[in-house]
């Protein structure tokens, strides 16, 4: 593990933060991108900007909280790693939907146009988790197992490298979500795969990790996955929205064009 890249007197350029870093520029690009295919102002990059400020004060804030018994608040918060995905996102999407209500821009389309970003830059940031040895797995015996002694907290034995898992999970559901849009997939049908997948990824990789069930042998986070599980099979149930009839009625048009 790598906690401190570098140092500058006495500030530390973490491992983690710069890895954060790169995941919100990534993250912005690709929404750049995907926004501008579907026809989005620029007020919805300015709002994705802000939900990335939005998400990084929702993650830290919830991670505080969960590990709240474990030190001081105000440690916890200023630490150098810990970071709750489900804070993120619901932060991060908090602050971007309020955004771009008050631009006037359409909601359901930029959170589609979202989410291979929040997919791409959840996997950056899982590997800075590694890195700065933070939400790692239960102890292992298998070959890759990895011991963090500088850890949050620290741990000389292997255990499981769940960061590397979820991150190596996330890049294909990022592409995956890329495919589903240049298909033609309505945007309904585009956050229903997120959320079914991206729920499914956490609700999987929770089993091996150490966090306390809450309900039965569910943990906090299996509970929230279940929810977007059950969001986003909901948004698969309901069928085409408006905007996925308007890009395949575009497509077809487009079709008949060049075959005339």
């Amino acid at each position: 593990m790598y906690p401190v890249v570098a140092r500058i007197g006495s500030f530390e350029i973490t491992s983690f933060g710069l890895l954060v870093g790169l995941a919100a520029l990534a993250a912005l690009w690709l929404f750049g991108r995907e926004s501008r295919r579907s026809g989005l102002s620029d007020a919805a990059v300015n709002a994705a900007i802000a939900g990335v400020l939005g998400g990084l004060f929702g993650a830290k804030l919830l991670w505080t909280i969960e590990f709240s018994n474990t030190a001081s608040l105000a440690s916890l918060f200023f630490s150098r790693g810990g970071l709750s995905w489900f804070g993120g996102l619901l932060g991060g999407v908090g602050t971007g939907v309020w955004m771009l209500r008050r631009a006037g821009v359409p909601i359901v389309p930029a959170v589609a146009a979202a989410t291979p970003a929040l997919a791409l830059g959840h996997a950056i940031g899982r590997v800075g988790c590694f890195l700065v040895g933070d939400d790692y797995g239960r102890p292992t015996d298998l070959p890759w197992g990895v011991a963090f002694p500088l850890g949050l907290p620290p741990t000389d034995g292997p255990v499981h490298p769940t960061q590397l898992y979820e991150a190596a999970l996330l890049v294909p559901l990022a592409a995956l979500l890329i495919r589903c849009r240049r298909r033609g997939w309505s945007d309904r049908r585009v956050i229903g795969v997120y959320l079914v997948l991206a729920g499914a990824i956490r609700f999987g990789i929770e089993f091996l990790r150490v966090n306390l069930p809450i309900v039965g042998s569910l943990t906090l986070a299996q509970l929230i996955s279940s929810a977007l599980i059950l969001c986003g099979a909901a948004l698969l149930i309901t069928g085409e929205d408006k905007s996925g009839e308007r890009i395949r009625s575009g497509e077809r048009k487009k079709t008949r064009a060049r075959t005339q």
